[in-house]
């Protein structure tokens, strides 16, 4: 039980971004399309790409105040076990953390706080994601390997999410950081100007692998994560058709 402690919210979360991420993208892929002339009617690298920005930005857009309040009921209730000695304790509410950070941080605008860093990061991270996946499905299928088999499937997911997940990560950490940066009035020390600031101050400081703090426990998260998710949706994508 304690593994999956904080799940609802997640799921919560996931649920909607993740609808919004991959329809925006089929969507965005079939309004590409349909400009290009009928005898070359094929989608490029760059076409994926650009539907998979804009499939990123609309999930970050959709869901953000809940993928802020998820970060900030992890640091807090990291924090009260701490104080606490270790022992369980009672996470904030949803609820409660959302209208605390409405009340005590500027309102609306406070919910949205991070997201420019996050929209740098998640629109390149699902560019990638998404094009390396399409990419790998379409050369497996040249190579005459059957894809409906699972495997495949969750291989081409892993791959293409590690790769996204490696290439993005210095950004996917700023957000996290401009998600807490406000709590308990900075005692965090996070405090940065800018998208650029943060960047250079980071580097700066930490150097080049202070930008890659926890990279690995993040690869073990989403690499598993995006194969199963390519796969559901895949194959429930053949189920309806």
């Amino acid at each position: 039980r304690g593994w999956f402690r904080g799940n609802t919210l997640n799921c919560v979360r996931i649920v909607p971004y993740s609808a919004v991420q991959f329809a925006v993208f089929e969507k965005c892929k079939l309004i590409l399309l349909s400009y290009k002339p009928a005898e070359s009617r094929r989608l490029t690298d760059l076409d994926r790409l650009i539907s998979g920005s804009i499939g990123g930005v609309s999930s970050v857009l959709a869901t953000y105040p809940l993928d802020l309040v998820r970060a900030r009921i992890t640091i807090q209730t990291a924090s009260l076990k701490k104080l606490n000695r270790g022992k369980l304790v009672n996470a904030p509410g949803v609820w409660q953390t959302l209208k605390d950070v409405y009340r005590n941080e500027g309102g609306i605008r406070a919910l949205y706080r991070g997201i420019v860093p996050t929209t740098l990061g998640v629109a390149p991270y699902v560019a990638l994601n998404f094009a390396a996946y399409e990419n790998l499905r379409d050369m497996m299928a040249q190579l005459h390997h059957d894809f409906s088999n699972p495997l495949w499937k969750l291989g081409a997911g892993a791959i293409s999410s590690f790769m996204s997940g490696v290439l993005i990560y210095p950004l996917d950490l700023l957000r996290k950081r401009y998600q807490v940066a406000s709590m308990a009035g900075g005692e965090l020390g996070f405090q940065y100007r800018s998208v650029s600031h943060a960047l250079v101050t980071i580097f700066k400081q930490e150097g080049f692998f202070g930008a890659y703090k926890g990279l690995t426990a993040n690869l073990y998260k989403i690499v598993p994560s995006m194969a199963v998710s390519w796969l559901c949706y895949d194959s429930l994508k053949e189920f309806l058709a």
